[in-house]
């Protein structure tokens, strides 16, 4: 057992060199599989056909983006931000409603089961049917991936709250409404933001999946169209962006959340 006490400043360093470690740990795994991967579709060890290699991917990018690659990753991120935002604003005001009436939560607590445990891309053609074919069918799709997930989580945490808390807010004449702004809300910050972590790659896959379906841009109808003309480097080059775009998109989440426990501590 380590017992040796530490000054906040060695304390400080100490997280400091773990996260740099972290980072260049997670940075040579990369370069490693990029390089294991460039050397066996050059040696002929993997089909570069099928699989492509990060050489004949990073050629693919700089042609596309000389035509229209931007327009389609334009349209993936704002159909995924929309959805996002629809979503978490629909799915937080839904579990509060749930959280502040014990009888609603009861009676919709098993279809939201049953809704979340529904394939929502099985829905797609009905999606289509309901609100068209375009860009408001992908948005629904989103919509109808993470909504649920953010009802579930959001009243989980809301019900998760220290029970002695709110009734010692109650104790001083503070209403259900005045509990929840007071404890309910503060004391669920990570529970929220934790559900928009999750969020924003569900909404992702829900974009990608209307894409899939209905889309004449985007970066979903990009893979769909070169997997139907067997090229290849084209659908692997979209599948690393879409990996790309989701860390960008988690890690704007993550800065916020930093953001956000910065003015809550100042407050």
């Amino acid at each position: 057992m380590n017992n040796t006490i530490y000054t906040r400043q060695q304390y400080l360093e100490i997280i400091r060199k773990e996260k740099n470690t972290v980072r260049l740990v997670q940075v040579m795994l990369v370069v490693v599989f990029l390089a294991a991967w460039e050397i066996a579709a050059y040696t002929g060890v993997i089909d570069a056909f099928i699989v492509s290699s990060p050489s004949r991917m990073v050629s693919t990018f700089f042609l596309m983006a000389q035509s229209d690659l931007a327009v389609h990753i334009l349209y993936t991120v704002g159909e995924t931000i929309v959805g996002f935002t629809i979503g978490v604003v629909l799915g937080f005001f839904m579990a509060v409603g749930l959280w502040y009436s014990d009888f609603v939560s009861r009676v919709a607590a098993p279809f939201l089961v049953v809704t979340n445990s529904l394939p929502k891309i099985a829905l797609g053609p009905v999606i289509i049917v309901w609100v068209g074919a375009g860009i408001s069918a992908i948005i629904t799709m989103a919509v109808a991936i993470s909504l649920i997930v953010t009802v579930m989580e959001l009243s989980h945490g809301f019900y998760a709250t220290d029970k002695n808390m709110m009734v010692t807010v109650q104790s001083f004449g503070a209403d259900k409404w005045q509990i929840f702004q007071k404890v309910v809300m503060p004391y669920n910050i990570p529970v929220l933001f934790q559900s928009l972590k999750v969020n924003i790659g569900l909404s992702l896959v829900g974009v990608i999946a209307g894409e899939f379906l209905v889309s004449k841009a985007g970066l979903g109808y990009l893979i769909v169209y070169a997997g139907q003309v067997f090229k290849m480097d084209l659908v692997m080059m979209s599948v690393v962006l879409l990996g790309f775009i989701a860390f960008l998109m988690y890690s704007a989440v993550s800065g916020l959340e930093k953001l956000a426990v910065k003015i809550i501590n100042h407050i």
